[in-house]
């Protein structure tokens, strides 16, 4: 059987343009598809509205503008939605969404690695380093300054203590009680200290800075406490800043000179030694030993003292 040719060119797109016009032309739509001889009257219809525009148009393009008409042909009908449809348009708007999705690619390429250098690394190595720390860095500390403290007093108290202090660190550190741990080894770090510090405590007798003070106690006005001013003096004979708590408001505070409380014997005996000639002989009121923890006082010093006056 022959093949129908295929349609001209010119053919085909005139057929096209008289669907449309019929299309849009609502009046001779909906009038002659209602009348008996409605192809004819339709192609009548054209002919006069091509015609009018000075356009002639063979009857066979006409006739198939018509028979297109009925057959729903030249008319887009959209594909029904489904998967196949969603596959071709995402593959027609592939420059559109695939850069918008590379830029999202490259934001969370980004951000990932930034959470990755910021956050979870330096954690990381945090949580190593405290590994290191409490298994290595602070038994090994602590087994130190226990030796330091053996090398500078045979005082078997004070290595009590010290031995004591390490045995609570390196528990400490076992159960990963990092503070407790790093408090021992503080502790220790300072008893050594302590025993290793030599110095005298002395009458400060100078212009300008009193050598006595006195305070009547808020909780007995009826007495007077005495206080002489001291200052910590190491062997190169300079100031050393001591940490002392005031008895006036419990504060600790790391000072050069502060005033020692001493009996009123003990004030009025420095009282008369300056007031011979303005200088006080005997200043010597303490001393601290090496290897000692406590300052070891002359006669008449008392607890306490005061920072302020």
């Amino acid at each position: 059987m022959a093949e129908k040719a295929d349609a001209p060119l010119d053919d085909l797109m005139m057929a096209m343009d008289v669907v449309d016009t019929l299309r849009h032309d609502d009046a001779v739509v909906m009038k002659e598809l209602g009348a008996e001889d409605r192809d004819a009257g339709m192609i009548e219809r054209l002919r006069e509205i091509y015609a009018a525009q000075g356009i002639e148009v063979p009857d066979h393009i006409l006739e198939a503008g018509v028979q297109g008409l009925k057959e729903d042909r030249f008319v887009y009908n959209p594909p029904a939605s489904g998967f196949s449809r969603f596959l071709a348009l995402a593959y027609v708007r592939r420059l559109t969404w695939s850069k918008w999705l590379a830029i999202v690619l490259v934001v969370l390429v980004i951000a990932g690695a930034g959470w990755q250098f910021l956050v979870v690394a330096p954690r990381e190595r945090a949580a190593e380093a405290l590994q290191v720390e409490l298994a290595e860095e602070l038994p090994n500390r602590l087994s130190v300054l226990v030796e330091r403290v053996a090398g500078l007093t045979d005082n078997s108290d004070l290595l009590a203590d010290a031995d004591r202090l390490k045995t609570d660190g390196i528990t400490a550190a076992g159960d990963g009680k990092v503070e407790a741990a790093r408090k021992a080894a503080s502790d220790l770090d300072r008893l050594a200290t302590d025993l290793a510090a030599v110095f005298e405590v002395r009458i400060v007798s100078r212009p300008g800075t009193p050598t006595g003070v006195t305070r009547i106690p808020d909780v007995n006005r009826n007495v007077n406490n005495y206080y002489l001013v001291v200052e910590a003096i190491n062997p190169n004979g300079k100031a050393i800043a001591r940490p002392i708590v005031s008895e006036e408001d419990g504060k600790t505070s790391s000072v050069t000179i502060w005033a020692q409380r001493v009996s009123k014997a003990a004030f009025d005996a420095v009282r008369r030694d300056k007031e011979n000639d303005g200088i006080v002989q005997k200043t010597l009121i303490g001393e601290k030993r090496r290897g000692e923890r406590e300052i070891d006082w002359a006669s008449g010093v008392q607890e306490g003292a005061i920072t302020e006056w």
